[in-house]
């Protein structure tokens, strides 16, 4: 029996990342494929800037996954879970570009969403947009939903 074709929504909570959940849910649909949402977690952007003689920060990861869960992940599980599609999701931490492009050749995803823009348009236009970067890795088909 040939495996359902996996599809990865790349989620941060931006109007950009939900609407390609829902691009990729609707054609999750037409297609009898399931969807795994991945939300990364960047250390980088959760450390603030220390100033000398400063208690260093400590990052509560489990206090971080709880809102990134509560925030992100939970209502976009309620909102798609009439849709008759499967999906599942993980929290990861790292470099959302090398985390995603790990995950789609590790599960063998057959398509990689994700929204154009993410949640801090300075850091796109910083550093190249993570969607870009992810486009030129990432082996499979990527949809970059405006």
């Amino acid at each position: 029996m040939m495996k359902k074709p996996l599809y990865i929504v790349g989620v941060d909570g931006s109007e950009w990342s939900n609407r390609a959940v829902m691009r990729a849910i609707n054609l999750a649909k037409q297609t009898n494929a399931q969807v795994e949402l991945i939300s990364v977690i960047e250390f980088g952007k959760i450390q603030p800037i220390l100033m000398e003689g400063t208690e260093p920060y400590i990052i509560d990861k489990g206090n971080e996954q709880d809102e990134t869960l509560k925030k992100i992940i939970t209502p976009l599980l309620e909102k798609y879970k009439e849709t008759g599609v499967e999906i599942s999701y993980q929290l990861l931490w790292g470099d959302p570009v090398d985390v995603l492009h790990e995950c789609a050749k590790h599960e063998q995803a057959n398509m990689l969403f994700m929204g154009r823009r993410g949640r801090s348009r300075f850091v796109d236009l910083l550093l190249g947009s993570v969607a870009n970067k992810i486009a030129h890795k990432a082996g499979i088909p990527v949809v970059l939903v405006p």
